[in-house]
């Protein structure tokens, strides 16, 4: 992926007379009227792939650094910003809970968080990497601080697996191996000798392919028909931002030819509208609305501003020296070098152009590498091998076959990026104690933050021993545990993962062996999907509906709370017997058959048909919807007394309805609990609606104020551990008060307010 010299203006500026006739002079270069239909398109000509010594040159061909030069800087920024955020050393004493009893899910049973302070200390080195890498300053000893950390983070904790921390961990070992150090850095001040020297070739390609393979492998894997039906992310299409789409489209077309259509396309060809000339500033475009859009569509940290930063990798490296070009004379001390030419490297192979100023004009000049040297031959050999692993990674599921479940593999490698969504109705932990037999429950997640387990074989046989080595501190000997897990993914109907009746802290796993207690994915009732769809169409709004399928010689217990009012059960699929536990009554159903289950009582469901059972819950909450009605009356009469038309005098009571509108600010005081919860609804949903309707100057700085704060909290805790690992721990009084100045929230801010006024109004934005 050699730059295309000849139509660089075109992009991003063009140069001066006197630079253009300079470069046209130089004799490492052809002139333009000299390149093939290939090589204008491509970068580089047919010959350059028909031996094996062309192919050595073309990866070490000299390359202008200015593109990767600035890369390296930005990518060094979001990676210092990513720390405090997403990597965690905001939060990093509730991730970690030194000395607490936590279930943990590394990659590598043997691998465990160091002591607290010390973690803190890892943090510390990662942090300085990424200013390291930012800078340019001692280049590689950043780069290694960066990846050795940030890697084993990384393996430390499989439930914080994603696709884009995979990336972030692959751009810092390529970097580690690059020469990006080349220009605009402090390496270059310090060492006249590499600045501004020229880059192999190779080095961009591997950046360029890597992205190009995020995109096209995600792309291959939104080939999924859930994806392609518009199941994967159908919520999606009620976002906001989306409403432009829906003046014009349903929004049962916004979900399927924008959300799922337009984004399958889009990864499908943005490697593609990237890599070419004429279609670069339309890819460039396109990439760029989806990652802005992604930004506010999922909470996925620095990825969508670190995709940003690869999109000038596939323009002309050296467009910086263009575009810095334009800034004023004054500035040219701390911008980017504009004017020089970069000077040679040893780590690039040279042409030597063997021919005369006569010959050049009838016959094309006739080029003949300098002798390469072994790292060249190594470097093109890592080159080749590490695309051909790239590709490959993403369909290796059949080796670690351990990991594979419903979908394949860990999430994280694989680019399948958004094509799963999953719902959890119903979650059980049962254990036994191995000597007296004595059978309990446990809280789903005790002893664990994390959720992830539910849905991976692995992680739940860790979680599984986990467990087993903390019960017997609660006089529970030789614990057996079983899981029941049911788990609807892609809107299809909730069904069991793994076998309920499997003892997993003794069941077998092997990470490349089939997992034995997996369930499998009921896919031949996927049809029934569009039945869902019709069936809810039909349902008010206080009208709940849970669709269940189960395997033969299994059963379902559940508890119907009392807020449920005419739960009932309908067979659309198998048979069923429905056993009332309190009643001792059993009754057989058929399809199109159904039954009232009583509320506040057990009941269990058997599927006793040979093949699976499917069935819904059909249910309304009573007390929800007494409480809306409620609601609805007290907004009526709120209505009445601001317009003046209630007349009747109110009870004391309803009073503080009469002050609502001045209790912004103050403390809801009222002595009906349903009056009360009303005020403070009708306050949060004030907030909200104020929020929204900010202008972007407030908002701004209500997001700068809420990172300030984030990363106040981070450098201060750090500057805590430092303390303590050099002097010492001071006394409990002096500790508890730094702590709680490092805690100290925004003006007027309460914890977790975000989430409680998303709760409030509908999950927010959607």
């Amino acid at each position: 992926m050699e730059t295309r010299d000849a139509v660089a203006g075109a992009l991003v500026g063009s140069d001066g007379e006197e630079q253009r006739k300079k470069k046209a002079a130089a004799p490492k270069k052809d002139t333009p009227q000299t390149k093939s239909k290939m090589e204008q398109i491509f970068g580089f000509k047919k010959e350059d792939l028909t031996s094996w010594q062309s192919l050595v040159a073309l990866l070490n061909r000299p390359t202008d650094p200015a593109s990767l030069g600035i890369f390296r800087c930005l990518f060094g920024l979001v990676m210092a910003i990513d720390v405090t955020q997403e990597r965690g050393l905001s939060h990093l004493d509730y991730k970690y809970l030194d000395g607490a009893p936590v279930c943990r899910f590394p990659l590598f049973n043997f691998l465990q968080p160091l002591p607290m302070d010390w973690m803190y200390l890892v943090y510390v080195v990662m942090f300085l990497g990424c200013l390291g890498i930012m800078l340019g300053c001692f280049y590689r000893l950043s780069c290694l601080m960066f990846i050795s950390t940030y890697w084993y983070i990384f393996f430390l904790d499989k439930t914080a697996w994603n696709n884009h921390s995979y990336l972030y961990g692959l751009i810092g070992f390529q970097l580690t191996l690059m020469d990006s150090n080349r220009y605009w850095s402090i390496d270059g001040l310090r060492r006249p000798s590499i600045r501004n020297a020229h880059v192999p070739l190779w080095n961009y390609t591997l950046l360029r392919t890597q992205i190009f393979i995020v995109y096209f492998i995600a792309g291959v894997k939104k080939l999924d028909a859930d994806w392609v039906e518009g199941y994967s992310m159908s919520y999606l299409a009620h976002h906001w931002l989306f409403d432009p789409f829906k003046v014009i489209l349903p929004v049962e077309l916004v979900s399927l030819l924008v959300v799922h259509g337009g984004g399958l396309i889009l990864d499908l060809t943005a490697g593609y509208l990237l890599f070419f000339d004429a279609t670069r500033p339309y890819g460039i475009f396109f990439v760029t609305y989806f990652h802005c859009m992604n930004s506010q569509l999922f909470s996925i940290g620095m990825f969508s501003y670190t995709m940003l930063t690869t999109s000038p990798l596939f323009c002309y490296p050296d467009w910086p020296r263009r575009f810095f070009s334009h800034f004023p004379g004054f500035l040219r001390a701390v911008l980017p070098i504009t004017s020089l030419d970069p000077q040679p490297s040893p780590s690039c192979v040279y042409q030597e152009i063997q021919s005369t100023s006569a010959e050049r004009q009838e016959t094309p000049p006739v080029s003949k590498a300098s002798k390469f040297r072994f790292k060249h031959k190594l470097a093109a050999i890592f080159t080749i091998i590490y695309i051909i692993e790239q590709f490959f990674l993403p369909y290796s599921h059949f080796i670690t076959q351990g990991y594979n479940n419903w979908t394949n593999g860990l999430y994280g490698y694989s680019w399948d990026m958004m094509v799963h969504s999953r719902s959890h109705q119903h979650v059980k932990i049962t254990y036994k104690d191995g000597k007296t037999g004595e059978i309990g429950y446990l809280n789903p997640g005790v002893f664990t933050q994390s959720r992830r387990w539910k849905d991976h074989g692995d992680m739940l046989k860790q979680y599984a021993t986990c467990l087993s080595q903390f019960l017997p501190r609660y006089n529970i000997s030789d614990p057996e545990i079983y899981f029941d897990i049911w788990v609807s993914i892609n809107e299809r109907f909730q069904q069991r993962i793994f076998d309920p009746r499997v003892d997993i802290v003794k069941a077998d796993w092997s990470p490349f062996k089939p997992n034995p207690w997996l369930m499998p994915l009921l896919v031949d009732l996927s049809p029934w999907r569009a039945k869902f769809q019709e069936i809810e169409g039909t349902l008010d709004n206080q009208t709940e509906i849970v669709f269940i399928a189960d395997f033969p010689g299994l059963h379902l217990e559940n508890f119907v709370s009392e807020d449920l009012g005419n739960t009932s059960i309908h067979v659309l699929q198998g048979k069923v017997n429905v056993e009332i536990v309190d009643e001792k009554k059993n009754y057989s159903l058929q399809p199109g058959e159904q039954i009232k289950v009583p509320a506040g009582a057990y009941h269990k469901v058997y599927t006793v048909s040979e093949d699976p059972s499917c069935y819904m819950y059909i249910y309304v909450n009573t007390t929800e919807a007494a409480l809306l009605e409620n609601f609805t009356k007290l907004f009526e009469l709120q209505e009445r007394i601001r317009n003046g038309t209630e007349t009747e005098p109110l009870p004391p009571e309803l009073q503080p309805l009469l002050a609502a509108d001045d209790l912004e600010g103050s403390e809801v005081n009222a002595t009906d609990p349903i009056v009360r919860l009303f005020l403070k609804r009708q306050r949060r949903m004030k907030e909200v609606k104020k929020r929204r309707e900010a202008g972007v100057l407030e908002r701004l700085e209500r997001f700068a104020v809420k990172k300030y704060y984030t990363i106040r909290r981070g450098f201060l805790m750090t500057a805590i551990a430092m303390r303590n690992l050099a002097v010492g721990l001071p006394p409990l009084e002096q500790l508890t008060r730094e702590v709680a100045f490092a805690n100290m929230k925004e003006p007027q801010a309460e914890a977790n307010q975000d989430e409680r006024l998303k709760d409030e109004v509908g999950h927010g934005e959607l």
